[in-house]
Parts: C-alpha cells; structure tokens; sequence
C-alpha cells in the first residue's frame, strides 16, 4: 500500500518466488487491488514472473512427517509454523509504504486466507497519519480489522505505541482463552513509533538514519 491510498495483493499464489512483487504489480499496473489463485497466477505469468519449485526439501520431508503422526499443531505463532514479515517506511518526503508477506500458518486448511493480503488488516496506510501493520493469529487481527484501527486511533490522539496495544486489547477482550500470539507495529507521521504483542517471543526492526536497533516486546498484561 502506498501513500496515495492504492494497495494491491494476492492469495493463494503458488509456485511463484516472491509474491509481494506481484501484488506490487496489481497496485501499480493493474485496476483491481486483490487476485487469487489460478487468477493471480496468470496475472504474475504474464507480466515476466517464472514459475518456480519453492517447496524445499525439508518442508516436504516436515509435512510428510506430520501427515503421518498428525501431530497437534499449536496456535501459538513461532518461528517454527509462521513466517510473516511485515514492513512499514517513510522517505525523506515524509510518504509512507508498508508491505506484508507470509505463507500462512503452518499445515493449514486448504485454502485458508490469513491477514496479510486483506488490506486494513495486514497493513494499512494513511499518509496524513501514519502506517500500521500485523503479524501473528491472522483470523482474530482480520475481526478487528487491525491495522486500520490503529490508524484509526491515531487519528483521534492515540500515541502509536497506545494504539497498539488498545488493538490488542480488543482482542483479548472478545476472547476467554489466549493460547495464540497478536502484534502489532506502527509509524507515525511524526516519527513516533509503537509496538505491542500479546505475547512474549515477538521483535522488530528500527532503522533510521543508517542506525539500526533489534527490539524485544514484552507479552503485554492488560487488566481487563
């Protein structure tokens, strides 16, 4: 999603190295803003991208594993079953951008859909405001339409760091069990960051003026 509110994003993509650059494409070359699919596909193929074998070795040997033992699979994000990245900047010219991208939740439901193409949940953009993006538990971020509150919230006085975790407790509000991890980053206008996560094990990345910092977040506890 760019500063001037156009997004672009794609599903279910397969066989295709580095899907964020077609939903890149979709934003700038395209009328519509989300393909999926065998749809998507034809859209990559037919603006210069290759169809690629991803699927590594080890992958298929973990699947073929778990297929056979059916092991229980925690909702609990790790580094062990996700792999979202999420990425918020502002140039020189104060201009946003953010970007998002994930294979999903590992073993999922065929044709499961997390948050990170639905634009105002993966991420979102508001040049007068600020960025906001996600990662974690797609489904309960996509309830609350995470990033986009956030904006939201910023936008009626909120500090980007109240913002975050305000979303986060949403969520812990709607639910009577949290055995799954929520975060959220933002960037304001003004430089002023935020951060929150439900739980413990979620880090990110600052950079600004060639200084670049590696941040812990701290599971949040929120009384309810």
């Amino acid at each position: 999603m760019d500063h001037l509110g156009n997004a672009g994003s794609v599903a279910y993509l397969q066989e295709i190295k580095h899907p964020i650059s077609v939903a890149r494409k979709i934003m700038e070359e395209s009328s519509h803003v989300m393909l999926v699919g065998e749809g998507a596909q034809k859209f990559a193929l037919k603006n210069g991208f290759k169809k690629e074998n991803i699927l590594y070795n080890q992958s298929k040997k973990d699947w073929l594993e778990w297929k056979k033992n059916k092991n229980v699979i925690k909702n609990l994000i790790s580094e062990d079953n996700h792999d979202t990245i999420t990425l918020l900047a502002q140039d020189r010219k104060g201009d946003f951008a953010a970007a998002c991208s994930t294979s999903g939740l590992r073993y999922k439901l065929n044709g499961r859909v997390g948050d990170s193409p639905i634009i105002g949940s993966g991420i979102y953009v508001d040049n007068e405001i600020g960025a906001a993006g996600a990662t974690g538990q797609g489904e309960e971020i996509m309830k609350h339409v995470g990033s986009f509150l956030i904006i939201e919230l910023m936008k009626q006085g909120y500090h980007p760091q109240n913002a975050c975790e305000e979303a986060n407790r949403r969520i812990i509000k709607k639910n009577t069990k949290i055995d799954f991890q929520v975060a959220y980053i933002a960037l304001r206008a003004d430089g002023e960051i935020g951060a929150s996560a439900i739980n413990n094990g979620f880090s990110y990345v600052l950079s600004s003026n060639s200084k670049t910092t590696i941040n812990s977040v701290k599971g949040t506890s929120i009384s309810l």
